[in-house]
């Protein structure tokens, strides 16, 4: 299996057989865990010694693969404050950005700041919905209601 490390964090793509385990991890952080499997996510996980999910990654790409929809990005709560979701949330950010996509959106009620230091600004969410409407995400938002809710964040991809 192909391995990353980033920032000292371990990274291996989410394999199907990791999904279940994966949603189990994101839920007991609050985080949706719907759709994991869709044709449109990237997903990575980072393990801690013993094989258990400690963070994860990735993003919804859009039809025409220029906007990344961000998601997944968590850390276990014990191995929090240590910059591990920074780096987890570049290494998706690096991936969006070598897949073609140009602008990278998200979903975040509680961790504003978090991405305003990736350099995310508040975006309007009605131009996030537009440009990701064919996502997972914005569907299951749109049906359970639970977009208007949501605040929209976004920043511009650059090829380094």
């Amino acid at each position: 299996m192909l391995g990353w490390f980033t920032c000292g964090v371990g990274v291996e793509p989410c394999g199907d057989a990791d999904v279940a385990a994966l949603a189990a991890f994101l839920s007991s952080v609050d985080l949706t865990s719907s759709g994991l499997d869709a044709p449109s996510v990237r997903l990575w996980i980072s393990r801690d010694e013993s094989g258990a999910i400690v963070g994860s990654t990735g993003y919804e790409i859009s039809r025409d693969g220029r906007h990344v929809l961000i998601r997944s990005v968590a850390v276990s709560p014990t191995d929090r404050s240590r910059g591990r979701g920074s780096a987890l949330a570049s290494f998706a950010l690096e991936r969006a950005v070598e897949e073609g996509a140009t602008r990278a959106w998200l979903f975040s009620r509680r961790s504003g700041p978090f991405w305003q230091g990736l350099g995310f600004e508040s975006a309007d969410r009605d131009e996030l919905v537009e440009a990701l409407a064919h996502t997972h995400q914005v569907r299951l938002f749109r049906q359970t209601g639970q977009l208007g809710r949501e605040v929209a964040w976004s920043r511009p991809l650059l090829a380094s």
